[in-house]
């Protein structure tokens, strides 16, 4: 896949879009700034249809808002470590005042979550991937070295997906 274009959102939240070949689906990935590095490379690399758009956010509120406004075919997240479901989490409230000056409320409670690949992987606490749940949208969640192979095999699973 290829870059496009790079920009920032309402949050502050880094965003870039990618191009594959011509048909396939619409995917975003997800990943905070601490695990973001390599994730542009790995989604270069990928060999597939379709758009990714990737999203670097600090927070659920910028996650949620993308999702919906995507309205992707799934969402990967990146964290620490692969995970195939999890639990119910609940994130304290509180207000947020990003670096713009925009200030949004974040936290709440998130349902349990299975994992689009829920065969694999260990099971365990991810807010993010409870908040992608919550919007009923399929979710994986990769750490950043298996990104593009999760994301590949997803898209392997799905047709017309690469």
């Amino acid at each position: 896949m290829h870059h496009t274009r790079t920009w920032t959102d309402i949050y502050g939240s880094a965003r870039a879009s990618f191009e594959g070949r011509a048909g396939g689906h619409s995917w975003l990935v997800a990943a905070p700034p601490q695990l973001a590095a390599a994730v542009p490379a790995a989604l270069e690399a990928l060999d597939g249809k379709g758009t990714v758009e990737l999203l670097v956010h600090d927070g659920l509120t910028p996650l949620l808002a993308a999702a919906r406004e995507l309205a992707p075919r799934g969402v990967l997240v990146v964290a620490d470590r692969a995970l195939s479901g999890g639990p119910a989490v609940d994130v304290a409230p509180q207000t947020v005042t990003d670096a713009g000056g925009v200030e949004y409320a974040e936290g709440g409670a998130f349902p349990a979550w299975e994992g689009a690949d829920a065969a694999t992987g260990e099971r365990g606490e991810c807010p993010a991937a409870g908040a992608v749940a919550s919007l009923d949208l399929p979710v994986v969640v990769a750490d950043a070295g298996g990104l593009r192979a999760a994301l590949e095999a997803w898209l392997d699973r799905t047709p017309h997906g690469r």
